[in-house]
């Protein structure tokens, strides 16, 4: 084995075998953590956000918080039994794509991909900057190095997923159990008999000393549609259906349900707690936080969950991690993408979308300097594009395919349909300014980028014939070239390989003229006529150092005036260790590389093993490596 793949196998493990899938396939509680945990963390700043625009309007405005999470509940209700429907109607995964492709076109499929490859980079982006946010608040001196610190956790959340998405649930499951678990008591201690109440307040408040903005309908749109940031993260289980195990489509089903409730008596609970404590949104202290002060005090709990909560939120980028590269497989699939995303790697992984998701959110995070406010106002557009997609197509195919009950179906996802458009315009308005219309460039280049691509697969499939039947393949003659250096085994065992493919064969040389040094060309084909190996040796005489040059210069020759198929050969020394690589002149790669601009020679390499402590003897072994370097 290779250090290389000792390297790869301890970062990533051993190869799994297509009947070893089901390990890496997960189950309902797994899926909350591989898959729910964006949805889940948005508590964290679902209900801050809709403190925050209510505030401009005065404290007589923040109890407008109870009726309006009561209308994004609504909405969450209408989200969860709407993909619970794509779960059944499409159980590839592809979620808000796949029903947009089968109900609107290609067309419109592109720009529901595009939104949630946006969305999916910008989640992971938000929960690490988030996640990072809450830890610098807590332990100051940790500030100065957000970025680094970002940086790291994604590494190893990238590194988990490559390791495959089973690993990295059954990882986060235990802190993501702890997370749900400990902010549902909080919660419920809250509610029934709160121990914090008084504690003292740090931060300033951001409510408006007087009302600079009138309670309006435009507002509490406003305030709704910033609070519907909470439900980012709803789809992922539709789009990552095929990541379950049998029977995957109950499972994911089962999952989805899961995640409404949990989410809806989370957002439900701290509206209540909110207005119950006067909660009000400060500088240096989350609304969650202030809502866990007051329910439960500053004490072992408090900080239990607070370090819980930085976690998961870190955490809940594996919700992209997911559903990401499950989407860009679909989209290589459709020739949107290039076809490697397709491509599962030795642990079962679509590892290629894992790795470019990985890039993309690792230069967000460094472009914005790790911080959370500068990615809000880019946040949850995507997503909720893919919502109204998803829910109009639904409308489209519940008419098309009229199961019983297709009325009362159809009448669901098409309000919802009015409610995530509703929110995806206010919020792209509101926040076209502070930074959404990166957004608004970004998903028309995907979609650029998708058209281009299909494209040129198209044009290359008609060049290809793919789908049509070719003409009989014809046996052509072969002249095999071999450049060599010197006398050696390695030059006998390239020989060999040639002389194998049954065309005649002709060795090369250079030699170089002058002062250059080197043998001179009678003792090259004195040694050759010594040797009588079988194969005619043409030598190459230069002025010049380049060895490659006047091997270039012959086969183009040849290629020219022959009418046979040219083939080159080019002898390679692999030595035992890796490290020795460096120590040979790697001329077979520039060698290769010049002449790859022929496109009708066929060009290979002929490789040796060295393995010095079986060599014949040492004195061989080293004239060997003396006399022939490359």
């Amino acid at each position: 084995m290779s250090s290389l793949e000792t390297i790869r196998r301890f970062a990533f493990g051993r190869a799994l075998s297509s009947s070893e899938a089901s390990s890496e396939q997960i189950t309902p509680v797994e899926g909350l953590s591989a898959l729910s945990l964006d949805a889940l963390t948005s508590v964290a700043y679902g209900p801050e956000a809709i403190l925050v625009v209510l505030a401009t309007a005065g404290a007589s405005s923040l109890h407008l918080i109870l009726p309006i999470t009561a209308a994004i509940v609504v909405l969450l209700v209408i989200l969860v039994i709407s993909y619970r429907q794509v779960i059944d109607a499409y159980p590839h995964g592809g979620g808000a794509y796949a029903v947009t492709r089968d109900n609107f076109g290609p067309q419109w499929s592109k720009l529901a991909g595009a939104a949630l490859i946006v969305d999916y980079t910008l989640t992971v982006a938000v929960s690490i900057a988030a996640g990072v946010g809450q830890l610098t608040s807590t332990f100051s001196v940790t500030a100065p190095y957000s970025v680094a610190i970002c940086i790291g956790i994604l590494a190893v959340i990238t590194a988990l997923n490559l390791r495959g998405l089973g690993e990295g649930a059954r990882a986060f499951l235990l802190p993501t159990l702890v997370f749900i678990v400990g902010l549902l008591a909080i919660i419920a201690v809250g509610l029934v008999h709160p121990l914090g109440t008084g504690t003292p307040l740090t931060g300033t408040s951001l409510v408006a000393t007087h009302t600079v903005e009138a309670v309006s309908v435009l507002l509490v749109l406003k305030a709704f549609s910033a609070g519907c940031s909470a439900l980012t993260g709803v789809e992922a289980i539709a789009n990552g259906v095929p990541l379950f195990r049998e029977p995957r489509v109950k499972r994911a089903k089962r999952t989805e349900l899961l995640l409404g409730l949990i989410l809806a008596t989370m957002l439900l609970g701290l509206a209540v707690l909110s207005n119950k404590f006067h909660i009000q949104p400060r500088t240096n202290q989350t609304v969650l936080s202030q809502i866990m002060v007051d329910a439960v005090g500053r004490h072992w709990a408090y900080y239990i969950v607070s370090l819980t909560i930085t976690l998961v939120l870190a955490l809940a980028a594996n919700t992209s991690f997911g559903g990401l590269p499950v989407l860009t497989s679909l989209l290589a699939r459709d020739n949107y993408l290039p076809h490697l995303f397709g491509v599962r790697d030795s642990r079962l992984v679509f590892g290629n979308g894992v790795v470019v998701l990985a890039v993309s959110s690792g230069a967000l995070l460094v472009a914005v300097g790790g911080n959370t406010n500068t990615l809000i106002p880019l946040f949850a557009i995507g997503v909720f594009v893919g919502f109204t997609l998803s829910q109009s197509g639904l409308v489209v195919h519940w008419h098309r395919v009229r199961p019983p009950g297709w009325l009362r179906r159809a009448a669901i996802n098409a309000v919802g349909a009015v409610f995530t458009a509703t929110a995806t315009i206010i919020f792209l308005f509101s926040k076209f300014l502070e930074g959404a219309w990166v957004v608004v460039v970004a998903i028309p280049l995907l979609i650029f980028l998708f058209t281009r691509i299909e494209t040129y697969y198209r044009r290359a499939g008609r060049e290809l014939g793919t789908g049509e039947i070719p003409p009989r393949p014809h046996r052509s003659p072969t002249l095999v070239v071999v450049p060599v250096q010197t006398v050696s085994r390695l030059t006998a065992h390239a020989l060999s390989e040639a002389m194998s493919l049954g065309g005649e064969v002709l060795a090369v040389t250079v030699v170089f003229d002058g002062e250059l040094g080197g043998l001179p060309s009678y003792e090259v084909e004195r040694a050759w006529e010594r040797w009588d190996p079988g194969v005619r040796l043409h030598v190459l005489h230069t002025q010049y150092s380049s060895v490659v040059d006047p091997i270039v210069a012959f086969v183009d020759e040849l290629r020219q005036r022959d009418d046979r198929q040219v083939v080159v050969l080019i002898p390679v020394v692999i030595p035992d260790h890796l490290r020795h690589r460096l120590l040979h002149n790697q001329i077979d790669l520039a060698l290769s590389s010049h002449l790859r601009q022929f496109t009708d020679v066929v060009v290979a390499r002929v490789p040796m093993e060295l393995h010095p402590d079986e060599a014949p003897g040492s004195a061989d072994a080293a004239r060997v490596a003396r006399d022939n370097p490359g």
